[in-house]
């Protein structure tokens, strides 16, 4: 049986995983969007060729630190979305979820700093 969870208390377990970053970090994350959502958009589930049995945690959405210039024009700031519907049903208890949800936070966090997937998985983040 899923976890039973308000959506306030894992918004709170996401910005307790955001709150230990070193301060070095937070402070380049700060203008980052957290973003709690039940599922992933259809047009998310497509950008990432979902599978219609595929389900993901997480998704940054927004340029990379390392692919930002000085002349680049305003845009909307990047965002975090964690999906909770999905970390819900599988994670059988509170702490299971709390450790899933700060790799999925520091997952997308490493897009943020311009980290690939592969990179991702040899640090334990993916």
């Amino acid at each position: 049986m899923p976890l039973d969870l308000p959506p306030k208390r894992i918004r709170r377990l996401a910005e307790e995983a955001l709150a230990t970053l070193p301060e070095e970090f937070r402070a380049a994350v700060a203008e980052c969007v957290l973003s709690l959502q039940p599922r992933a958009s259809a047009a998310q589930r497509r950008e990432l060729e979902l599978q219609p049995d595929e389900e993901v945690y997480g998704l940054y959405e927004g340029h990379a630190l390392t692919e930002r210039h000085v002349d680049d024009p305003p845009g909307l700031p990047p965002r975090i979305s964690i999906f909770y519907e999905p970390l819900l049903e599988d994670c059988d208890t509170e702490e299971e979820l709390k450790r899933e949800i700060q790799t999925t936070v520091l997952h997308e966090i490493g897009h943020h700093f311009g980290l690939d997937e592969d990179r991702l998985d040899e640090l334990g983040y993916a």
